[in-house]
């Protein structure tokens, strides 16, 4: 058998190896989706908005089908990323920016890290540079042009993108609406306090999140159940029914 794409001791195994982590990076990736430039793209299927957790989770499964393969496995996972969105240029008539490619492992590496880092413990530099490497390699494999070389200059990047690659569009406004329609007023209040506690603050101030941290006594409770493993009754409580099932085979296989 060949060697996995990620070695299974790795940080990012264990980032992406819990549900309660890769949940925080769903709830932070789902604020910046709806802020990036490319958001058409997302929007050109309609699968976006008619059904925005299947959209994310899909994200979310094809992320882990890559970091939980073996190496053949995972290089064939990301070719056939790269195949389904030739397939929608072609349906399209246009090539989908290397930028919007990008703009989603640049949050996918972001995320990562401050959702472990709020549930969990902080990460060292060198932990923070693994978790690059791995989502490098990925755009690597994409033949994505003008990579960042190193998690430093990854900060930089990151640091431009949140300045002047964000913006609040009416795909914004719709996305959100959406996101409220499919998740019911208690989640959808979840997921903005959650978006509260890790999105970087360009991105609370263009989506208009508010400062008011409801969630910050309920994550201390949270982490108190996790000692006694009642976890799931929070969980199972706040996630749509239709979620519950793949939310939970999430845990436990690194």
């Amino acid at each position: 058998m060949s060697a996995y794409f990620v070695d299974k001791n790795s940080i990012v195994s264990q980032i992406w190896g819990k549900a309660d982590t890769i949940l925080f990076i769903f709830a932070g990736a789902s604020a910046e989706f709806a802020l990036n430039k490319s958001v058409d793209w997302l929007y050109f299927t309609g699968r976006l908005p008619s059904d925005p957790l299947g959209r994310l989770f899909s994200t979310v499964t094809y992320a882990r089908r890559i970091l939980f393969s073996d190496y053949d496995g995972a290089l064939h996972a990301i070719d056939q990323i790269t195949a389904i969105h030739k397939n929608v240029e072609t349906g399209r008539g246009m090539k989908i920016p290397d930028e919007a490619y990008l703009d989603v492992l640049s949050l996918l590496i972001d995320y990562s890290i401050r959702s472990y880092e709020l549930l969990e413990r902080k990460l060292s530099d060198a932990e923070k540079e693994e978790v690059f490497e791995v989502f490098y390699r990925v755009g690597k494999r994409m033949e994505l042009v003008d990579l960042a070389k190193s998690y430093d200059h990854w900060l930089i990047k990151r640091e431009a993108q949140l300045t002047t690659g964000l913006y609040c569009s009416d795909f914004t406004v719709d996305l959100y609406r959406q996101y409220r329609k499919h998740l019911g007023f208690i989640r959808y209040f979840v997921l903005i306090q959650a978006q509260l506690l890790l999105v970087p603050k360009p991105v609370k101030k263009l989506l208009g999140l508010g400062s008011v941290r409801w969630l910050s006594p309920v994550l201390i409770i949270y982490k108190l159940f996790r000692l006694v493993n009642l976890q799931n009754i929070l969980k199972n409580a706040i996630l749509p029914p239709a979620y519950v099932a793949q939310v939970q085979a999430m845990d436990g296989i690194t």
